[in-house]
């Protein structure tokens, strides 16, 4: 499988982002990249290794999980740049 220039106009568009065709061509080359390491990766049996959930034997440190109070209302909404009758204003962004 290999990335081509279209697929990475698509990608952009989809994110929302303008590229020139220089930067086009640099992320299809490191997409290409990437994909290709995949590839080598999936050659390596790991059939005889135990999943992990962590790459690092790390000591647990979890907090205790203790009920509070929830933030005040008022509290939530003192550094919200826009509020209006209680509640989070945010620009559209679906038309």
């Amino acid at each position: 499988m290999s990335v081509t220039k279209d697929d990475v106009k698509y990608m952009a568009n989809l994110a929302r982002l303008r590229l020139s065709d220089d930067e086009v061509e640099l992320f299809q080359k490191d997409m290409n990249k990437i994909l290709d390491y995949m590839d080598q990766l999936n050659q390596v049996d790991t059939s005889h290794v135990e999943p992990l959930e962590h790459v690092l034997e790390l000591p647990a440190k979890y907090r205790a999980d203790i009920a509070v109070d929830p933030l005040p209302h008022e509290e939530a909404l003192k550094n919200a740049p826009d509020a209006d009758k209680g509640h989070f204003r945010v620009p559209r962004v679906i038309d």
